[in-house]
């Protein structure tokens, strides 16, 4: 978690609590150290946020409200669904992050729009197919591949259930409604290839690292998909 998004939770876990949080319970729900949470409560009283208590009693924070995000309803049916669909087909680090997500809107709504966050009528299933939960299972390795450009090594079984040894470059993984996908550019083959996650047998990171060459890049992947496949890589 960045040092940002940090200080912005501790101010969220803080905030109209009602009642003294210790610095303890504060560092379990960051998952850092309680020296951490010491030093970035410091901080913060430094740059004017208005948290009273102090080490070894607890800490509250009253009276203090963050600029409110201007939202219209159709905007927040969209973050609704989009967090429910990450929390139904994303792995745990996602699920949770998508959690945090819809809190930190929340928080700074105005109150006449917090209840339409909860409430939109827009579900994603709780219980995804045994396909996506076979592929679910290596999302956070794809992912964290991708984030750090390290090639993987995987264990690949094809359809007719031939299984082969690959290295390869991680460029993207792609969610279909019904099954992951990752785009890479494989080494055996010297090709670009698509796996699906879920036939992958095993995948295990090799932390060599790699860095765009012509030809192989995602860019130049979806060039070879058509005419707008260069489109996905836009907002």
């Amino acid at each position: 978690m960045r040092r940002a998004d940090r200080l912005f939770r501790i101010i969220q876990l803080l905030r109209g609590r009602g009642r003294a949080r210790t610095a303890r319970w504060l560092a379990e729900q960051l998952e850092v150290s309680e020296r951490t949470v010491y030093r970035d409560v410091r901080d913060l009283i430094a740059s004017g946020t208005p948290i009273e208590g102090e080490a070894g009693v607890g800490y509250t924070l009253r009276h203090y409200d963050l600029p409110p995000l201007m939202f219209d309803a159709e905007e927040i049916e969209a973050l609704a669904l989009g967090a429910r669909v990450v929390q139904a087909f994303g792995d745990e680090a996602l699920a949770r992050a998508a959690a945090s997500v819809v809190s930190k809107v929340e928080a700074v709504l105005p109150a006449r729009l917090r209840p339409q966050l909860g409430s939109a009528a827009l579900f994603a299933p709780r219980e995804p197919s045994d396909i996506v939960r076979r592929g679910v299972a290596h999302l956070l390795v794809v992912r964290a591949a991708l984030g750090a450009r390290h090639k993987l090594r995987l264990r690949y079984r094809k359809e007719d259930g031939a299984e082969s040894d690959r290295i390869v470059r991680p460029l993207g993984a792609f969610f279909w409604g019904w099954n992951w996908t990752l785009t890479a550019w494989c080494e055996l083959r010297s090709d670009f290839r698509n796996f699906r996650l879920d036939r992958i047998v095993t995948v295990d990171p090799t932390h060599e690292q790699f860095d765009d060459e012509s030809g192989r890049s995602l860019r130049d992947y979806l060039r070879t998909i058509g005419p707008h496949g260069e489109d996905l890589l836009r907002d």
